[in-house]
């Protein structure tokens, strides 16, 4: 091995795909793994929110950032009938909406170490000097530190002693786009948009620089439903769902081509993340239900301040700056989890108990207040530097 410390990534979706760029930039030797045999083609859109934005502006994607990304102030929250809902205190801060497959295809491109495709993890085993991963494939790889940066359904979170028991929301969500030429001229979307309606809600935002618009409808449901983004869904079926609401949903919905489907399972904050030389990184770590749109901004920070914490570390460190990564990640996800969780309860709220309601929002902006002034790198550094007490004396604890 050379004197830089070699590092293998399970999953190169956006997590480990972050994760990559940023090791690399401090030095490290990464080389990432994926189970699929190329680059998934599918998606829909995200919003990439403050906290991880600014550190993506500190790497070389800052221009191509800004190419391919619509900006929004805040959230634009209406009844199912269209009444607006003010919300107290502050805007929200500025966000960036950006089609997942974009965003993949400028992480594949700007990581610099090889990013190995087909090749599905099977088993990780810590040893004395590291970890080694076998694939199904037959491959089998030895590396100074693995973070497993796959998934919901991680192989790696298995591999150390964790399983994450999911439970229903009895929610079940669908995706589409839509080309925004499809659309009637007099219907204009610009930002992130939401209308809430009693235990439904439907967002939508524009994505590739305007020409797609994304939605996300979340409707209950008693039936147990896939996990994965890739299950057809019912256009028909979804209209009914919507029928009486706003014009602009309704025109949304017509204007789909096709949608997808997939339940929305919520789990609980994982006891630890790092065993020896193997640690956890995004939905593997900490998966949170999608109503708050942090679960892309969290894998983000979780890489940054990974990276800050190897950059120097010699390789008898390694198990000791994994269990420093993981103590400062834990407390900060397990808040946008529990943020997230009062983000869909609030959403789906608008038919219930007014003063219920009012109660939902304040703990739901109360929530959106604290996550964001945040900086993972600076968080990280006050951890090297033994003053992480300072860095989070301001974060509020977990109730």
């Amino acid at each position: 091995m050379t004197g830089r410390l070699n590092v293998a990534i399970v999953g190169a979706g956006i997590g480990g795909l972050c994760a990559a760029l940023t090791l690399s930039a401090r030095g490290l030797n990464v080389t990432v793994f994926e189970g699929a045999e190329s680059p998934r083609e599918a998606g829909a859109g995200l919003s990439i929110p403050p906290n991880a934005l600014a550190l993506l502006k500190r790497t070389s994607l800052c221009e191509a950032i800004e190419q391919i990304t619509t900006r929004s102030q805040g959230l634009t929250l209406r009844t199912s009938q269209g009444q607006p809902v003010s919300r107290p205190g502050a805007p929200m801060a500025l966000s960036y909406q950006i089609h997942r497959v974009e965003l993949l295809e400028m992480l594949l491109g700007a990581v610099k170490g090889p990013v190995r495709f087909g090749h599905r993890c099977m088993a990780v085993a810590d040893t004395e000097r590291g970890a080694r991963l076998t694939f199904a494939n037959g491959v089998v790889c030895d590396a100074d530190v693995v973070i497993g940066a796959d998934g919901i359904h991680s192989v790696v979170q298995r591999q150390v002693g964790l399983v994450a028991r999911p439970t229903s929301e009895g929610v079940v969500a669908y995706r589409g786009l839509v080309p925004a030429e499809k659309l009637a001229s007099g219907l204009e979307l610009r930002g992130l948009n939401m209308w809430m309606g009693d235990g439904r809600s439907f967002i939508c935002f524009p994505v590739s620089q305007g020409r797609l618009i994304n939605i996300v409808a979340f409707v209950p449901s008693m039936r147990d439903m896939e996990e994965t983004w890739f299950a057809p869904g019912d256009v028909r079926a979804l209209a009914g769902e919507y029928e009486g609401w706003d014009a602009p949903v309704q025109d949304l919905i017509t204007a789909l081509d096709h949608t997808f489907r997939w339940g929305i399972y919520d789990r609980p904050q994982l006891p630890y993340w790092s065993r020896g030389h193997v640690t956890l990184l995004g939905d593997a770590a900490h998966p949170m239900v999608p109503h708050f749109g942090q679960g892309a901004g969290q894998a983000i920070e979780d890489g940054f301040a990974l990276a800050v914490l190897l950059e120097h570390a010699g390789r008898g460190e390694i198990p000791a700056r994994l269990k420093a990564y993981q103590d400062l990640r834990l407390e900060r996800t397990s808040r946008a989890q529990a943020a997230s969780r009062l983000a869909g309860r609030f959403y789906r709220s608008a038919g219930g108990d007014p003063a219920e309601q009012a109660q939902r929002m304040r703990s739901w902006m109360s929530a959106a207040e604290w996550i964001f002034p945040y900086d993972a790198e600076k968080a990280a550094l006050a951890v090297i530097r033994g003053t992480a007490s300072a860095a989070c004396a301001s974060w509020p604890r977990s109730s």
